[in-house]
């Protein structure tokens, strides 16, 4: 394979997949390991790719513009979310007062909170039948039910939200990018997420890694606001700008 052949089968990996180790992009061309080296350091000079350790990450966030359905996303990244979910309910204290958000990882969590004394505030549907389930001491906020995704939203459900003090606040998003920080396809979404990380003492993100150098329509907050909780973290440079946990799915 001739070397611009390389180049476009790389940029073309990167593209889709947006992450590659030196290992994949080898069984991937069939070159060698110094080959590929050499490849993604001239690919990083053109401006082409950003080369990291064993590896080169994707220059620019994809962009998605639409959200996929509630029941859909259930299905994705199952055990990766429930490995994250696992962890961040493990963080939570008795005395705690939680924000979850509307999504399928932080209703994951809620199957980890049995025993859980501490108070809860939610703007999703199923969150709040679930902890309800559960015996567990739930809110859920007021406002327009948005059918897709199961979230209450709307002016009613954020003057609600100025009104409490979170310890802890659990948010799920579609997109994480250095360049566009963590985003969401939907305008009324993110005004509830970025109100609940304002509302905060400490706010997570819970996000496998495909969610990674992505980036949706509405930027919620940037990316030192919030930790993020992971299976994976593709991409060492995101460590730049906040703290990040990986668990093992």
């Amino acid at each position: 394979m001739m070397a611009q052949q390389r180049f476009d089968r790389i940029v073309e990996y990167l593209t889709r997949h947006r992450a590659a180790s030196v290992a994949e992009l080898c069984v991937m061309t069939g070159a060698s390991e110094p080959t590929i080296r050499r490849d993604l350091t001239e690919l990083a000079r053109q401006g082409c790719l950003r080369k990291v350790h064993g590896g080169a990450v994707a220059v620019r966030p994809l962009f998605e513009a639409q959200e996929a359905d509630v029941h859909t996303r259930e299905r994705l990244q199952v055990p990766q979310k429930d490995a994250i979910a696992r962890y961040a309910a493990g963080m939570i204290q008795d005395d705690d007062l939680v924000f979850l958000d509307a999504g399928t990882t932080t209703l994951h969590m809620v199957e980890y909170l049995t025993d859980s004394k501490a108070t809860f505030v939610t703007n999703g549907v199923a969150c709040a039948r679930r902890m309800v389930e559960q015996g567990l001491r739930a809110y859920v906020l007021g406002g327009l039910l948005k059918p897709r995704t199961q979230a209450v939203v709307g002016g009613v459900a954020l003057g609600m939200l100025a009104n409490y003090n979170f310890t802890k606040a659990f948010l799920g998003m579609n997109g994480i990018s250095v360049e566009r920080g963590y985003t969401t396809p939907d305008t009324e979404e993110a005004c509830i997420k970025e109100k609940a990380v304002q509302r905060a003492f400490a706010s997570y993100v819970l996000a496998d890694s495909t969610k990674f150098g992505k980036a949706s329509a509405i930027t919620v907050c940037s990316l030192e606001q919030a930790h993020i909780i992971t299976d994976y973290l593709p991409d060492e440079a995101y460590r730049q700008f906040t703290v990040i946990k990986e668990v093992q799915a």
